[in-house]
Parts: C-alpha cells; structure tokens; sequence
C-alpha cells in the first residue's frame, strides 16, 4: 500500500513538474515573440534586419519544441536572436540616417560649390565689364589726346601762318612808309626847285618900270 502511495506521488510530481516547465516555456516564448513582434512592427526599425528577424523567430520556433533538458540552451540563442535582429535593425537604421546625413551634406556642398561657382562667375564677369570699360575709357582718352594734339598742332601751324603774316604786313608797313617818306622828299625838293625858279623872274620885272620900252 505504502508502495503505491511512494508511485503516485511520484508521477504527480513529475506532471507538476512538466506542467511548471510548459508553463515557463509559454511565458519565455511569448516575452520574446512579443519583443520581435514589436520590432517587425516599428515603422522604422521593422524595415530593417529582416534577415535576423528570420532566424530570432527560427529560434523562437525552436525554442517551443525544446526539450526540457534543452530549453535553457534554446532560451538563450532565442534571445541573443531577438537581441541581436533589434541591434541589427538599430544599426542598420543608424548607418541609412548618417547615410542621408551623408548625402544631404554633399548636397549642400553641391550646393555651396554652386553658388560659390555663380559667385565666382559673376565676379569674373563684373571684372570683365570693368577691363571693358577701362579699355573704352583708354581708347575715349587716347582718341581726346589724338584730337587735342591735332588741335594743338593746327593751332600751331596758324600761329605761325599768323606769325609769318603780320611780318609779311610789317614788311609793307615799312616799305610803304618809305615810299611815303620819299615821296614827301620828293614833293619838298619840287617845290624848293620851283620856288627857285620863280625868284629871278620876279626880280628882273621889279627894275624895270612900266611903260619904260616904248618911246
């Protein structure tokens, strides 16, 4: 009798036990199902790591067939799996955002590099138009110091037309003022000779009286 007690009690201690390990199996598959559940479903994360999201959930899957003497085992690579499927979503989602960050950073330098090109290049291009109007100004000049020696040359060519005039006009001046003068001497000595000639005459009449030749 004592016999049979000793069995039963054993085969209720080892259903009770099963049942405590299925139970515990249950609540470790469900604590990670719920964690990769959570991952796949993240709106970010959830898009990333799909290749170790596979094998966590392959694990999970073996971790609910585990025999008790394997649980322990299954347990901790189902949850090094699921560890590791976030680590790799978190990773991955890190090297696309620093790759964004990447790509907008060239962008902008793309940009700068533009603008510091089109200020570039409108900076040559006001330096153009600045040479171009030096070299109009300097040909302006150039043409003004052409026609201001032109007009300096004229204006010297009639000063000395001008010059060689009033000394051809002098030489009249002169020539006619000596033949003024010679002809003034000659005026003078006519009428010295004529009044020389007229004196004798006067005086011969003077002694002779009037009526003194007829008898």
């Amino acid at each position: 009798m004592n016999r049979c007690i000793r069995v039963a009690a054993l085969v209720l201690f080892a259903i009770g036990g099963n049942a405590a390990w299925a139970a515990s199996d249950d609540i470790d598959v469900n604590r990670l199902s719920n964690s990769l559940d959570q991952l796949a479903a993240d709106p970010v994360l959830g898009n990333y790591a799909q290749a170790e999201q596979a094998r966590a959930r392959d694990a999970l899957a073996q971790l609910a067939q585990a025999r008790s003497r394997d649980h322990a085992h299954a347990l901790y690579l189902a949850e090094r799996r699921v560890d590791l499927a976030r680590a790799a979503a978190q990773l991955q989602d890190a090297q696309s955002k620093l790759s964004q960050l990447d790509r907008e950073r060239d962008q902008i330098m793309l940009e700068s590099s533009r603008r510091d090109a089109e200020a570039a290049r409108m900076e040559l291009e006001r330096q153009r138009m600045q040479f171009q109007m030096a070299q109009e100004e300097a040909a302006r000049l150039q043409q003004q110091g052409m026609e201001a020696s032109q007009a300096a040359e004229q204006a010297r060519a009639e000063a000395e037309q001008a010059r060689k005039l009033a000394a051809a006009q002098r030489k009249v001046a002169n020539a006619a003022k000596r033949e003024a003068a010679l002809a003034a001497q000659a005026a003078r000595a006519l009428r010295s000779q004529m009044q020389d000639q007229d004196a004798p005459a006067s005086s011969d009449g003077a002694a002779k009286p009037p009526g003194s030749g007829k008898r």
